[in-house]
């Protein structure tokens, strides 16, 4: 059964829909009683300029603080909005399949299920394999040792430590790397791999540029989840150029194999200036909240996203993805009690 049957309004009448604009909507709906803390993702990322964003114009609305921190993204926002006794944070972001993880009890969080509800889906992250114009990796099998080159070792950035960035750059590297084997099986599989190392994304923005004499940078590549553009990427064009690997393959067998809503897509041109669009792999993004969040918190957070969206586009063009008829599928997060109503009172 979806969320949409569920919820048993069917569809957006577009009539319905409260429109982005007005900065408080219904008179009736309590404002919060004391301020709040939206955990956001690395510095200068898209969770990071999203989230502070929505903090200001929740806070503008409301007349109580949101207030904003850095973090270093998915998994560590879950800890902080599902942390016992006491949640560090109210609100955060984090990728579908961390999420679904984090809910369960599987992969990085065995040691047992986090409870925390959903207020949204918001947008789709997409996987960014960055390397330098002058890199003469023209595919992910270029970053591994090959006949040719046994011995190449390529050092690849690939986010922070239990970031979302890395469960996810692991997920491909390990795929390309049992790809490669078994397409060369004279190559020793205790050799055929990449030396992954964990940096924030400005780090490894730095780290990917030659410095003083040198030709290349002390990174030979990166992976990165998020939105597009993002900013400290898009920087490099001006800088030493680059270029996005296609993962399109790869990204093909994750979504088909590996549960947790991942999706192929593809990073389009525009974007960075790119030459033609690049396949990629697509995981969508989640608007969570502590479990005990209060409703007034709940309902002006989800009404100020959608109501206010106009005002959240020029911070940041991925807020020009938000529609409240996909943002319902968090499923199997519930959503919190306060934003099904706000759902409901919007007919979606």
């Amino acid at each position: 059964m979806t969320r949409r049957s569920v919820l048993g309004l069917g569809a957006a009448a577009a009539s319905g829909l409260l429109l982005p604009g007005c900065s408080r909507g219904r008179a009736d709906e309590p404002a919060p009683s004391e301020a709040a803390v939206f955990s956001t993702g690395n510095l200068n990322g898209v969770y990071n300029k999203f989230g502070t964003a929505l903090s200001a114009l929740v806070s503008e609305v409301t007349g109580m603080e949101l207030k904003p921190i850095v973090s270093d993204g998915s998994v560590d926002n879950l800890i902080k909005v599902a942390h016992r006794p006491v949640a560090q944070a109210d609100l955060g972001f984090c990728t579908s399949d961390s999420a679904l993880a984090a809910y369960e009890g599987t992969g990085d969080f065995s040691t047992g299920p986090l409870r925390f509800s959903a207020l949204a889906r918001v947008y789709d992250n997409y996987v960014h394999v960055v390397v330098p114009m002058a890199s003469k990796a023209k595919s992910l099998d270029d970053l591994f040792p090959s006949k040719a080159d046994p011995t190449r070792k390529m050092v690849v950035g690939v986010g922070p430590k239990d970031s979302g960035t890395e469960i996810v750059a692991n997920l491909i590297l390990n795929k390309a790397k049992a790809d490669l084997i078994q397409k060369n099986p004279d190559l020793d599989p205790a050799k055929v791999d990449v030396i992954r190392k964990n940096l924030s994304l400005e780090q490894m923005a730095a780290a990917v540029q030659p410095r003083g004499t040198a030709t290349k940078g002390s990174i030979d590549a990166f992976i990165w989840s998020g939105g597009v553009p993002t900013d400290p990427i898009a920087a490099l064009q001006k800088s030493i150029g680059f270029r996005l690997l296609d993962i399109g393959a790869v990204a093909q067998d994750i979504a088909l194999k590996e549960f947790g809503g991942f999706l192929v897509s593809a990073i389009p041109p525009s974007q960075y200036g790119l030459a033609s669009s690049v396949p990629t792999l697509a995981v969508p993004n989640l608007l969570i909240a502590k479990a005990n969040l209060s409703d007034s918190w709940a309902w002006w957070t989800v009404n100020t996203l959608f109501r206010r969206q106009n005002d959240l586009i020029p911070k940041h063009p991925e807020a020009g993805a938000l529609d409240p008829r996909s943002a319902i599928a968090t499923m199997p997060v519930p959503l919190h009690p306060a934003a099904e109503r706000w759902y409901r009172q919007n007919h979606i």
